[in-house]
């Protein structure tokens, strides 16, 4: 049984991954199990050069800062499950008990976070209903959200980054990502604010 799921290995999902796996000495997430489904082909940062985000030097490809995040992920937090080559393909159950189906297992979850984009193929059965226009994007190019309050799209089910309504700009998915990670440290925190921060003078 995992925490918390996080679906999708772009920005948002990176982005939560990290602040969630950088929280692992407090001792309300010592013992949390986390995981992410990396596989994402339609992220756009497979198309993606930054020369204006914030703490990223001019001319980074997508390409790179996606495989540095992987990187980064397993060798700051190790303890972070992630599954490379899987595709989530339905999400069953209620909370605190999802069963998440992939191409090739299933597992179990008490939290999902959906972070896989805002393309109008979505195709993870279980989450349909929750589907509409994305209310931030040219009504021409059909992009879509998750029906959402806060990020919250139901019970023990998150969305981040452009699926959650959010414009498409890598500080804003990441903004969303670690917003997400955020309130679920505070869930798990019996609902006391929480955040996850390096200090030098630590």
């Amino acid at each position: 049984m995992f925490d918390v799921l996080i679906i999708g290995g772009g920005v948002s999902g990176m982005s939560c991954a990290l602040v969630l796996g950088s929280a692992h000495k407090k001792p309300y997430a010592v013992d949390k199990k986390i995981g992410i489904f990396t596989h994402q082909k339609t992220t756009n940062l497979q198309e993606a050069l930054f020369n204006n985000a914030y703490g990223i030097a001019p001319g980074k490809l997508g390409t790179e800062l996606m495989a540095e995040s992987i990187n980064q992920l397993a060798n700051q937090y190790p303890h972070v499950a992630q599954f490379a080559n899987e595709k989530v393909m339905k999400i069953e159950g209620a909370y605190p008990n999802f069963t998440v189906v992939t191409n090739k297992a299933s597992y179990q979850t008490q939290t999902v976070v959906v972070a896989v984009g805002w393309i109008n193929t979505f195709a993870i059965e279980g989450l349909e209903s929750f589907v509409e226009p994305h209310k931030k994007s040219i009504p021409e190019k059909n992009r879509i959200q998750l029906r959402n309050t806060d990020h919250k799209v139901a019970e023990g089910i998150y969305v981040a980054g452009t699926l959650s309504g959010k414009r498409s700009q890598l500080a804003i998915a990441a903004g969303s990502g670690a917003e997400v990670a955020t309130d679920i440290l505070t869930l798990w925190n019996d609902g006391n604010q929480s955040q996850s921060h390096d200090s030098i003078k630590k």
